[in-house]
């Protein structure tokens, strides 16, 4: 079936951590929920081959901000966030200096990366989803029939991780050998995400609230790295000492900032550059928390 197909019927699928919950088939423009086999698929459509914005967790993106000084930029960055210092992750890119009368100054950037939605999101409406969701099937399936990759887009509502964050729609690619999809640390996902919700965004638009995933490899992803967060968050207590993760990029590192934010044992930071930037877990003392 070509991209342009339009497939037999659409569904919905909810899903949190531990189970899938609410199921939905749509036809035409009416929307019904109902429960369903959990290996069912929800909304397929196959691709034979000839071939302030949001992060896609719901959380506003990471902005970076100037000031003369990274205290006078954090204090910027915060206001225009809605967020207070505890709700985001604060990474100094630019100390900034002062020059000799005016000459040579430079101004101090920081970049504030939000752990925390500022405000509820307001709710959109059945039939504004129903769009988002088929106009985003629609522009994958065509890239992927572009591709000449033979796979089923199952598209379902992820849960929101808190009643602040908004839950996106997931596309969850599936089929034979589409770790080319995937690429190096998740790269090549990452860029097909991004074509999927610009063209998405365009359409519609709007701000198209999705993430493009490949087998759930996201899903199990996230899983991992917030095992991995606990592991050596409970490794630097032990030692008493500052535990340095390998590089990852900025979505994962996101995951582990969030996923230790509320423990009052430790704190985290990010340090390095570009594909070296990694995450420190920083045990704190008693005195401290």
């Amino acid at each position: 079936m070509g991209a342009s197909a339009s497939p037999a019927s659409w569904g919905f699928r909810r899903q949190n951590r531990t189970r899938r919950v609410d199921r939905g088939e749509e036809t035409g423009s009416k929307v019904e929920d109902r429960r369903g086999s959990r290996d069912q698929p929800v909304s397929r459509l196959l691709t034979k081959g000839r071939g302030h914005t949001m992060s896609e967790n719901g959380l506003p993106q990471a902005i970076d901000v100037t000031g003369s000084t990274p205290e006078e930029a954090i204090e910027k960055g915060l206001s225009q966030l809605g967020l207070t210092r505890n709700d985001v992750i604060v990474e100094i890119i630019e100390e900034g200096r002062g020059g000799l009368a005016g000459i040579g100054a430079r101004e101090a950037v920081v970049r504030l990366i939000p752990l925390r939605a500022p405000h509820p999101a307001p709710a959109e409406s059945e039939e504004d989803t129903a769009e988002e969701a088929e106009v985003a099937h629609e522009v994958l399936a065509d890239l992927l029939e572009r591709m000449r990759v033979e796979a089923t887009i199952y598209v379902y509502r992820a849960e929101p991780a808190s009643p602040e964050e908004i839950a996106p729609w997931v596309l969850d690619i599936q089929g034979p050998d589409l770790g080319i999809l995937i690429g190096r640390r998740g790269e090549t996902l990452s860029a097909l995400q991004y074509l999927t919700r610009l063209i998405t965004s365009r359409r519609l638009e709007r701000r198209a609230n999705i993430v493009v995933d490949v087998e759930g490899y996201k899903s199990r992803r996230e899983v991992s790295l917030r095992r991995l967060a606990q592991q050596m968050a409970a490794e630097a207590r032990r030692r008493g000492r500052t535990v340095t993760l390998e590089p990852m990029p900025p979505n994962e590192r996101r995951i582990i900032h969030i996923a230790l934010r509320d423990d009052e044992t430790v704190t985290t930071e990010s340090v390095g550059e570009g594909e070296h930037r990694r995450v420190t877990i920083i045990p704190l003392r008693r005195s401290e928390h």
